[in-house]
């Protein structure tokens, strides 16, 4: 005689996920994606839900699927550019270190898209003090992260006196790009310059 027991069971239907597990990378990454564009074409403060869905070729609700507002989209954008970072350079000495990170960071400053967002945002950090942390993380963070790796090596071979001012340092390697890209935003860097400026930031931060 067959039981029940002795029968195959129906195995369980899983349930079909919900909420954020069925959300769609491709389509989130199509919405950071405009959301840069956006930014770049009119601006945070013009800047609109309605807007970057239509660039991204969505409705509204997934873009309020995945974050509550404006605000919190683009926190969420910049907040991530800290944590993506700079790749750290290891060619074994100081000068070539600074001479490769000061290459890969005016290319990033002086790409059409962030020499348009960035001020952008920064206006909108004098007003909004979430969007003045999350730009600080994004901006100070993520490069002086790779600047101290690069001195802390530089310490490590002899390059560097032991116990030197390393915010100094920091301030020494983060603070003329910016300047000349972001604050002056001239038409572009003097033939010769990066060099120039990793020679005389070489030279400053074995005197302090």
């Amino acid at each position: 005689m067959t039981t029940n027991a002795d029968q195959p069971q129906p195995r369980p239907r899983r349930r079909a996920p919900a909420g954020a597990a069925v959300l769609r990378e491709d389509v989130t990454e199509a919405i950071r994606a405009a959301v840069f564009e956006e930014l770049a074409a009119v601006g945070y403060a013009r800047m609109s839900i309605e807007g970057i869905a239509r660039r991204a070729g969505v409705g509204k609700t997934a873009v309020y699927r995945r974050w509550r507002s404006k605000l919190h989209l683009v926190l969420d954008i910049v907040s991530a550019l800290a944590v993506q970072g700079l790749p750290t350079p290891d060619t074994g000495s100081l000068q070539s270190d600074l001479r490769l990170l000061f290459e890969v960071t005016s290319r990033a400053l002086r790409h059409p898209v962030a020499s348009q967002i960035i001020p952008d945002l920064q206006a909108e950090a004098a007003r909004n003090p979430d969007i003045a942390e999350a730009l600080q993380k994004a901006l100070r963070e993520g490069q002086e992260g790779v600047a101290s790796k690069i001195l802390a090596a530089a310490e490590q071979r002899g390059e560097l006196r032991p116990g030197f001012d390393d915010e100094l340092a920091l301030d020494l390697i983060s603070g003329p790009l910016y300047w000349r890209s972001v604050v002056i935003r001239g038409a572009g860097l003097p033939r010769g310059y990066l060099d120039t400026l990793t020679t005389a930031t070489t030279a400053a931060l074995k005197a302090l």
